[in-house]
């Protein structure tokens, strides 16, 4: 089943994100459909900050190790494009694409909605010359910047039927926890609902009966790694060895022979 085959069901896709090639290695080896970098954990993995902050040059080479060890299909978070110009970020995408990428995350920030159609189409139309198939997840940040308080169902409706008719292939409504208001997001607009792990969010259960269709952990597991890391540090530092250090650690067998099984030499 190829990536946009999966946004369609029956099951809901559940997207692990990854930040390098050894986190893409250690995902895949539970058995998922699919792979997904967190443009946070993979900006953090190479010294720079999230937010557009990554040069781009650094970022398809990161995609293209993390290609290397990848046996199913691998969008990639591209922030917002990297530029305003929607030439330019039809540019960059497209050495994301070169690099391996099959789809990517594409998110309004608090710009103009007009101004991420004209990257979708721009994206969409280099796509078509070079022959390619690129899934758009468009990521709405109207409720993560709270931008329409009291209001943000609607805004995020008006917003993703303009980025359908752009050529959007899904709608990223990132930080909406609410079953009422995921409800009216899959009934109000054609594109397949991603949501992003939150406390509060439903259960699978209930998001698959909402009709949601894919399920992101966005920075969650890259957070949660560096709080391990840090701790197991901290514990190292003060103590020399002891439980921060090793409990609940992965053997190295176990982790050597994950990336041994997908190596190419």
């Amino acid at each position: 089943m190829n990536f946009r085959q999966l946004h369609q069901g029956p099951d809901l896709l559940k997207i692990a994100n990854v930040w390098d090639a050894g986190s893409a290695a250690l995902v895949q080896s539970l058995d998922v459909q699919a792979l997904a970098t967190t443009s946070a954990g993979l900006a953090w993995a190479l010294g720079y900050a999230d937010g557009n902050h990554l040069p781009i040059a650094e970022h398809a080479a990161a995609i293209r190790r993390i290609a290397r060890v990848a046996r199913v299909p691998l969008s990639v978070d591209s922030e917002a494009g990297y530029s305003d110009d929607p030439a330019a970020v039809a540019a960059n995408v497209m050495q994301l694409v070169d690099a391996g990428a099959v789809g990517i995350n594409l998110e309004d920030g608090a710009g103009a909605p007009a101004l991420l159609c004209r990257k979708i189409e721009a994206i969409k139309a280099a796509a078509a010359h070079a022959g390619v198939d690129v899934f758009i997840n468009a990521r709405c940040d109207v409720w993560l910047r709270n931008l329409a308080p009291g209001r943000a169902v609607d805004e995020v409706l008006l917003r993703a039927r303009d980025y359908a008719a752009a050529g959007a292939d899904g709608l990223f409504a990132a930080g909406v926890t609410a079953p009422a208001d995921i409800q009216a997001l899959v009934q109000g607009q054609p594109l397949p609902l991603n949501v992003m792990a939150r406390p509060t969010l439903p259960g699978l259960a209930e998001l698959r009966q909402l009709g949601v269709r894919r399920l992101s952990a966005g920075s969650a597991i890259a957070e949660a790694a560096w709080g391990r890391a840090a701790r197991a540090a901290a514990g190292f530092l003060a103590a020399g060895g002891g439980a921060e250090l090793f409990d609940g650690a992965t053997p190295y067998p176990q982790i050597n022979g994950a990336l041994a099984a997908v190596a190419q030499y």
